[in-house]
């Protein structure tokens, strides 16, 4: 059994971890109201846009824009992958990569070649690990997602896909559902989905078999000036859209995670210091009876 001052020294230890965790709790409290107030303000355009980009997929367009094209034959993917830049937020990170690594065996089993866009170091981290090609990263980004930067990340993805090098690209992240929960999603990017399912339902938007959802009539829409540069800048905004809200759900559930994650070692921590004082009690008490027993012994022999 441990002395003393050995059971202090512990007690003194998990207390300082203790006062780490709460403090740590309540930062990440603080950030995931704002987090989650922008992740929420987002959702009402990334929607809308997706619908708009779905219905035009469903209509007959004067001009055809190359991410409406689907291909015929898939040989190369790319895979933009959102993390987290920090860890201690609990298996975020770990159930969302162990998606992306079924995903990346499954396309490489068919023979297709996968490339991969790392935004957060946790992501950037795990790729690097297992020697997947990454053409473009993208880390600490803070507490507010930059569009700028974002953009600058997946224009290497964007581009290759436009120049045949890869012909899909899809997106992975976690989705937001609750202050409690958050679930992995795996969806594609591009080309354009044809139905207007949930985009954010782990699979991907086509292959998953899901069910599409589908208008019953057509959609065909008057364009001003013209339908080049009004489907243009539509599909600029779907694909901004979809990543600027999937980087925004992705850090609310990282200060879900993290408020979660320290609560759950603050209370831990108290658990063991309850143990750690009721053990170092028992061992007190031990050391005062063998003191007192001493002490009666040497004065009866006297």
């Amino acid at each position: 059994m441990s002395g003393t001052k050995e059971i202090r020294n512990k007690i003194r230890s998990v207390q300082n971890t203790s006062k780490i965790t709460k403090a740590m709790e309540m930062v990440a409290a603080s950030k995931m109201r704002k987090a989650q107030d922008r992740m929420s303000a987002g959702r009402p355009y990334a929607e809308k846009v997706r619908q708009i980009a779905a219905h035009l997929m469903q209509a007959n367009p004067e001009y055809k824009h190359p991410y409406m094209v689907e291909r015929s034959e898939v040989k190369g993917v790319g895979i933009v992958v959102v993390t987290t830049d920090k860890g201690l937020c609990g298996g975020l990170n770990t159930n969302l990569m162990r998606l992306v690594l079924e995903r990346i065996s499954s396309f490489q089993s068919q023979g297709v070649q996968v490339q991969a866009t790392a935004i957060g170091n946790k992501g950037l981290g795990t790729l690097s690990r297992i020697n997947t090609n990454i053409v473009s990263q993208e880390t600490q980004l803070g507490d507010v997602p930059n569009l700028e930067r974002l953009i600058g990340a997946i224009k290497v993805q964007m581009d290759d896909f436009l120049e045949g090098k890869i012909d899909a690209v899809y997106i992975a992240t976690s989705r937001f559902i609750n202050t409690m929960r958050q679930e992995p999603s795996f969806v594609r990017l591009l080309p354009l989905p044809s139905g207007l399912s949930d985009p954010w339902q782990e699979g991907d938007t086509l292959a998953s078999g899901e069910a599409e959802i589908k208008s019953e009539y057509g959609w065909d829409y008057l364009y001003e000036p013209d339908a080049k540069g009004v489907i243009d800048d539509l599909l600029l905004r779907y694909v901004e859209a979809l990543v600027y809200q999937a980087v925004a759900e992705n850090m609310a559930s990282e200060q879900s995670a993290r408020m979660v994650a320290m609560k759950a070692a603050s209370d831990n921590a108290k658990e063991v210091i309850s143990e750690l004082q009721l053990e170092y009690n028992k061992t007190r008490q031990a050391a005062i009876t063998k003191e007192i027993s001493e002490i009666v012994g040497g004065a009866a022999a006297v």
